[in-house]
């Protein structure tokens, strides 16, 4: 499978080499020169040398991704650090090119849940945070409460009788 990624920062790079690893053709477009560097981090050979292409440029530029072989992409994902870019990417991978598979990485919750209803795939990096620091929140809450049991109802006095203020 051809799998171009736009944006080859922690996650496209990380991704771009476990799909690489896994056999997959995979080529990487990014506006940083600098970032081809990422993508060889941890691996034996140089990026390319391992058989990932890397292209110079933006996304947002159609000769830019041509040049990193769009037009043969069986999945596309933008990976840049902007949710209007990989909105934007995902929607002429999807509908210019054709790409059968088409994800975007969606930083803002709310507008990943809008476009994922409009049929763009979205990954909401965010939300899965949310959802994350959520359940780990409301599993200590939960042990607490086990631990601790809940403390008799009060009748509004204090020790001795007193009323509490």
């Amino acid at each position: 499978m051809f799998i171009l990624i736009v944006g080859a920062g922690r996650v496209g790079s990380s991704l771009a080499r476990a799909m690489l690893k896994d056999g997959h053709e995979v080529s990487c477009l990014d506006e940083d020169p600098e970032s081809q560097a990422r993508l060889a981090v941890g691996m034996e050979h140089p990026w390319e040398d391992s058989g990932g292409q890397f292209t110079v440029g933006t996304g947002l530029e159609v000769d830019a991704l041509l040049a990193a072989g769009i037009e043969r992409a069986d999945a596309f994902v933008a990976a840049t650090d902007g949710d209007n870019t990989n909105i934007v990417i995902s929607q002429i991978a999807k509908r210019q090119f054709d790409v059968p598979t088409v994800v975007a990485r969606v930083l803002d919750p709310l507008r990943a849940e809008w476009y994922e209803q409009q049929g763009l795939h979205t990954i909401c990096p965010t939300r899965v945070a949310i959802d994350m620091l959520q359940s780990e929140v409301r599993e200590a809450a939960s042990a607490q409460r086990v631990r601790s049991p809940a403390a008799p109802a009060s009748d509004g006095e204090g020790p001795g009788g007193e009323q509490a203020r």
